[in-house]
């Protein structure tokens, strides 16, 4: 076995801003931070939960602590479109076979990318306080806004 960390055991384990911070001109010129230590054949071909990956790097560390705001997702009303999984800096959406299955709350920072870009009425995906409870949250779900007769 390779000394990588097994993604699934190990995601969101780090947290990125708490590790010994070196200054700009500390970081030696050229420094590459790997994802992946050794043999890199078919890791494009693996889902990111079955590759191994080397002790830090941004799958494994967390910027959870970083978001305020955090997107929560309807899966009622989700058209399964991928404009979300499209625009996320962060690849934070989760989607497997073209359906939208959730958030990684490990990596999304919670810039709201996501629901500017999502065309349904009401959105699939809103903006809510980081400590409000997902049950909560889809609770008070916005009603279909209904157009106006002429």
């Amino acid at each position: 076995m390779s000394k990588g960390l097994d993604g699934t055991n190990k995601r969101g384990i780090l947290e990125l801003g708490a590790e010994e911070k070196k200054g700009w001109d500390e970081v030696p010129q050229g420094v590459v931070l790997n994802s992946f230590d050794g043999s890199i054949d078919n890791t494009a071909f693996l889902k990111p939960e079955d590759r191994e990956y080397s002790e830090f790097n941004s799958y494994i560390a967390s910027v959870a602590s970083w978001r305020v705001i955090k997107p929560v997702y309807n899966r009622d009303i989700c058209i399964d479109c991928q404009n979300c999984w499209v625009w996320c800096p962060d690849t934070s959406i989760i989607s497997r076979d073209k359906q939208m299955l959730g958030i990684d709350y490990d990596h999304c920072k919670g810039c709201g990318v996501c629901v500017e870009v999502c065309p349904t009425n009401p959105k699939s995906l809103l903006m809510f306080e980081e400590a409000t409870n997902n049950d909560d949250a889809l609770a008070g779900w916005p009603e279909k806004k209904k157009k106006a007769k002429k």
